[in-house]
């Protein structure tokens, strides 16, 4: 009996052997830190946040902190991810663009959560992976698209919510264009390689309001020649 309780087990921890990391890094790192949303937690629990991280890197992948994917560019913190799904409130039903795919790893909790999500990456070397990443876990409602973010993606809007991954200098215009009435933005705003102010952008018809939240440090918001 004990041999086949270790079959089992082992068979468990060699089909997901990250499960328990990535449920204290839930419940430790995000729900401690006021995350409620169940949506969110979910989706954070579900992801298998290992994947989208080089493999050295691989036994940092729930820690709490970002880490670096190549090409200078970093997977953000769990907490922030978490954080910014939070913020946009996103439901089914919803279509959502993400401004800096990385490795995919945004894109991924918010397509557990949404029914569609359109993310833009302006480093080649990076978007083709993750859309290949992305696929491969079964993520077909995440579309993946290399191109400067900062016009977004005006025949794919209008969006319940955008999602920006990188800090910019100022609201890109064409992104708040492309929200729907009552969708949201979140946006880290201010100046590249110092601490950034973590944005929310609403639209409510013509009026467009915006609400400082925390400090941060995300990579700058690259954009094409």
């Amino acid at each position: 009996m004990r041999m086949l309780l270790a079959f089992f087990v082992a068979v468990l921890l060699l089909s997901d052997p990250f499960e328990s990391a990535r449920e204290k890094m839930v419940r430790t790192q995000i729900a401690a830190r006021d995350v409620s949303d169940s949506a969110t937690l979910r989706a954070m629990r579900t992801v298998q946040r290992h994947r989208f991280v080089p493999e050295s890197w691989r036994d940092a992948a729930y820690d709490d902190r970002p880490l670096p994917i190549g090409y200078g560019q970093t997977i953000s913190q769990p907490y922030i991810v978490a954080y910014m799904t939070e913020l946009v409130k996103p439901q089914r039903g919803h279509r959502v663009l993400e401004i800096g795919t990385g490795s995919g790893y945004q894109a991924a909790v918010l397509a557990e959560i949404v029914d569609s999500v359109f993310t833009i990456e302006i480093i080649t070397e990076l978007a083709k992976p993750a859309a290949d990443l992305l696929k491969s876990l079964g993520y077909g409602n995440a579309v993946v698209k290399n191109a400067d973010g900062y016009y977004g993606w005006k025949e794919k809007g209008p969006f319940d919510a955008i999602v920006v991954t990188a800090a910019a200098e100022h609201i890109p215009p064409p992104l708040v264009e492309q929200l729907k009435d009552d969708g949201k933005m979140i946006i880290p705003v201010g100046t590249p390689f110092f601490v950034q102010t973590l944005t929310l952008v609403e639209k409510r018809g013509k009026d467009i309001s915006t609400k400082s939240l925390i400090p941060v440090r995300f990579v700058p918001f690259t954009r094409g020649k």
